[in-house]
């Protein structure tokens, strides 16, 4: 039975431990597992998911980032949005505008609410 989940030598800096990843904040979690979902659904491969974190990993490393192990997904993310947005999946200004009203929300709700958007978001 397949998991679509990467393996070790796939992703070898993945936060994981004997269960498998490991995540410090929800959003960390829901960005795998779209990842995840992504990948099941045939939109990318692996190696293909694996060379665009890399890269932006390689990316945040010439900017100074210490790596720390606390800014790994924040690489997942800015990996999973660029190559989203290269495959068509979502534009580029949509992405921008669903960031936008989640950051207002974020604003707007009260420190151990749940964040929600509204409609119109």
């Amino acid at each position: 039975m397949s998991t679509n989940l990467p393996d070790a030598t796939e992703l070898p800096s993945l936060p994981r431990d004997e269960d498998g990843p490991v995540f410090r904040e929800p959003w960390e979690a829901q960005a795998f597992a779209m990842t995840v979902s992504l990948h099941a659904q045939g939109h990318f491969t692996w190696p293909e998911w694996a060379e665009h974190l890399s890269a932006e990993i390689t990316t945040a490393h010439g900017e100074g980032d210490p790596d720390l192990g606390d800014t790994y997904y924040l690489h997942w993310l800015k990996a999973l949005e660029t190559l989203v947005a290269e495959k068509g999946l979502v534009t580029s200004k949509a992405l921008v505008q669903r960031k936008d009203a989640w950051d207002r929300a974020a604003h707007a709700t009260p420190h151990g609410q749940p964040i929600v958007l509204g409609p119109n978001d």
